[in-house]
């Protein structure tokens, strides 16, 4: 889906683009110039939502709104780059929390209006797809696009620009979902992702065997909550045996994330080799996971797939991303108009 467009005056150039992020809980403003990304400023929000062990969907609205203007002149000012120079503003619409969505496109909106410069809505799920390009000279069409994160467990087949077909998702909760609960679980601190991926560092993923849900249609679907509820149950029963050391944290977690890993895995052999693609991509926050990573690249290197996954800092929630993709389109010709409205449940 994608936002209203119109056509670009003919011969109009973009030459630097600005891309603002605000979809959850990070607020990232970046400057590509069709080459490189002159900069990525972002602004985390961990410290306001840790103390809820979640993100506020309020508390990220009021922070976006107080971190914006900062990160758009730090953004301009690691970039060298004078406001009069940014010939396009790119802005995630959706999908995310809609109070975080409204506060960045209404930036965008008002900044654009008041450069007289043209704006683009962005899907931040495409965002994630391309972001592969930012980093790698020799990645390229067709490829299997996954995108894991907090809200999404998506894999999409991606055969061109703006040419992207979902062949499956999460019924339930998503994979980074999945970790959030799991740390809470185990006491682990905010954001769950990451703690769990330290406390799994120090333990033994063959220690605990967790089911890993099949699918009884030929969909490549995921479901997580069979696994939650798993170890819901096994840190339950064994409630005193972890108090007392017994049963270590840091094997719960490993075993949980290689189950978590082989899942994802899973998927991505079959539908390889339904589809005869060579090339897999993933991005999204859970991308950042190095287990997950390590996994999927020993498999690719046996089968001769080429594998890309861009760094952790554009693996999560960035302006970068959204620069690129909003300059892919501003130089084909589209923009949005000004009566777009934020989009929360934004599908590709």
């Amino acid at each position: 889906m994608l936002p209203n467009l119109c056509s670009c005056a003919e011969g109009e150039i973009v030459l630097k683009v600005m891309g603002i992020e605000t979809s959850c809980d990070e607020t990232s403003v970046s400057v590509y110039d069709g080459k490189k990304v002159l900069s990525n400023v972002i602004f985390s929000q961990i410290k306001f939502h840790e103390e809820y062990g979640g993100v506020v969907p309020e508390i990220a609205a009021r922070e976006h709104l107080n971190k914006l203007p900062l990160a758009v002149d730090r953004a301009l000012e690691e970039a060298a780059c004078g406001r009069g120079e940014i010939g396009g503003i790119a802005v995630t619409y959706g999908p995310g929390l809609a109070g975080a969505l409204i506060t960045g496109l209404s930036y965008a909106k008002a900044m654009a209006y008041a450069l007289g410069v043209k704006y683009i809505g962005i899907n931040h799920l495409e965002a994630h797809l391309l972001s592969p390009f930012l980093e790698f000279d020799d990645f390229d069409f067709p490829f299997l696009g996954i995108v894991v994160s907090g809200g999404h467990t998506n894999f999409y087949i991606a055969k061109k620009f703006s040419d992207y077909e979902l062949i499956a998702s999460t019924r339930d909760d998503a994979a980074g979902e999945a970790f959030d609960k799991v740390a809470k679980m185990l006491g682990l601190p905010y954001p769950g992702g990451p703690a769990v991926s330290a406390a799994a560092e120090k333990g033994n993923a063959k220690s605990i065997v967790f089911p890993q849900a099949r699918m009884k249609d030929s969909s490549f679907d995921f479901s997580f909550s069979g696994l939650k509820t798993s170890v819901l149950y096994y840190v339950r029963d064994n409630k005193k045996k972890i108090e007392a050391g017994e049963v270590s944290i840091g094997d719960i977690a490993a075993s949980f994330q290689k189950t978590v890993a082989r899942s994802i895995l899973s998927r991505i052999k079959k539908v390889c080799a339904e589809y005869g693609l060579k090339t897999v991509a993933m991005s999204g926050g859970v991308a950042a996971n190095r287990y997950l990573k390590e996994e999927i690249k020993k498999y690719a290197d046996s089968q001769k797939i080429s594998f890309y996954t861009p760094s952790p800092v554009l693996c999560t929630d960035n302006g970068a991303m959204i620069a690129y993709a909003g300059y892919q389109r501003l130089i084909r010709g589209e923009f949005s108009e000004y009566d777009l409205e934020a989009a929360p449940s934004l599908k590709i």
